[in-house]
């Protein structure tokens, strides 16, 4: 059964391909105005991870700046309601406050309208100007909740994207110092991470930190092969002093549609999120920066789509206008576009960008990474 023909990679292609591209993107976007290089006491990689592992952050209230690339194929549209593929594209402007961990506040300004997702003690708010909508949630336990996030997958400030950095730290890793740098008026060392497994398609990620405040201001992803930033994200304008209680305060517009929801419920237009390792037909394989997703669809595992899956669009009534199309031609489209690819492996079609690969084979099957397709060949391939 060609997977071409199979609905539920319609679901799955959009977040694989997204996940995959969180650390990455696809060309160069270009770097943020460059300022001539501050002179600094040396320091080591080990003690800037130190600096950041024992930073200390009362408050804080900036802009933020992302850029990105993805080289991704026309999602956007083909998905409606999904934010998080036209933040995987293009310029975006965020406005954060910070005041501890159970007040933070972020604010998405862009073309895509605004979007303000407030935490203030156990009350989540968020907010979308298209429609004038919004949901509250009230925490459960204030100590041990997660604070909200500004976009689903996608770090909303350089100190998160960092964070999620540091993580992927291990033998695997080369961490060396880079050059000093200005960053939104401010003095900062750059620690650089680099993979030393070449199937990676990662290059660099370069994280640059406040000298005396120890906190990310820029973070950058350099593929392979190239000098210039795919994705990057930077304050262009920081300010550590403590926010003002007023900035976590929800004061609804006029006319507003307020959604209650409970905190064990997903916020609504999102799936629950399902551990890979947890979940029977997903799983990843390696270690690192090579790691791969391999995900095995539902109607390759002796499913057929569910009857509300085949059924046309209801014809509108009279004087109605008619629903909107799904997206399945249009993806079917995109996908039987992609470039075909066979071997001792099986068959299937190939998305690459400069910072991720996905394969989908015909037998059903989506593997995915920061990685050389070559290696997603091998996987597919045990």
């Amino acid at each position: 059964m060609s997977i071409l023909r199979s609905r539920p990679v319609l679901r799955w292609l959009v977040p694989v391909a997204a996940g995959v591209a969180v650390i990455g993107g696809g060309a160069a976007v270009g770097t943020f105005a460059a300022e001539a290089e501050p002179s600094l006491p040396p320091r080591t990689a080990a003690q800037l991870l130190v600096d950041l592992q024992t930073s200390s952050l009362e408050g804080l209230s900036g802009t933020v700046v992302q850029r990105a690339d993805l080289g991704l194929p026309p999602l956007v549209g083909l998905v409606p309601g999904n934010d998080l593929t036209a933040l995987l594209s293009g310029t975006h402007t965020l406005r954060v406050w910070y005041s501890g961990p159970d007040r933070q506040r972020v604010a998405l300004v862009d073309t895509l309208g605004q979007r303000d997702i407030i935490r203030n003690g156990r009350d989540v708010w968020t907010w979308e100007s298209r429609g004038n909508t919004a949901r509250h949630r009230a925490l459960g336990d204030s100590k041990g909740a997660a604070k909200p996030e500004a976009t689903p997958s996608l770090p909303a400030t350089p100190r998160e994207a960092a964070d999620l950095a540091l993580s992927a730290i291990d033998p695997s890793t080369e961490v060396s110092v880079g050059r000093s740098a200005t960053v939104a008026g401010r003095d900062a060392y750059e620690l650089v991470l680099e993979p030393r497994d070449r199937d990676s398609l990662v290059h660099q990620l370069r994280i640059a930190i406040d000298a005396k405040q120890h906190v990310p201001l820029r973070f950058e992803v350099l593929a392979s092969g190239s000098d210039q930033p795919a994705f990057e994200m930077a304050f262009t304008q920081v300010d550590y002093r403590r926010p003002d209680a007023d900035q976590f305060a929800f004061n609804p517009p006029p006319g507003v549609s307020v959604t209650e929801e409970t905190a064990e419920r997903p916020t609504a237009g999102r799936p629950a999120q399902v551990a890979p390792g947890r979940d029977p037909q997903v799983r990843t394989v390696g270690d690192g920066w090579t790691t791969v997703l391999v995900a095995r669809l539902d109607a390759a595992a002796g499913q057929k789509p569910t009857a509300a899956a085949s059924q046309k669009p209801a014809a509108a009534a009279p004087g109605q206008k008619p629903a909107a199309a799904a997206p399945d031609a249009d993806l079917s489209k995109l996908l039987g576009g992609l470039p075909a690819v066979s071997g001792d492996w099986g068959s299937g079609r190939l998305l690459t960008g400069k910072l991720f690969s996905v394969l989908l084979t015909d037998d059903g099957r989506v593997l995915a990474g920061a990685v050389t397709p070559q290696r997603l060949y091998q996987v597919a391939r045990g």
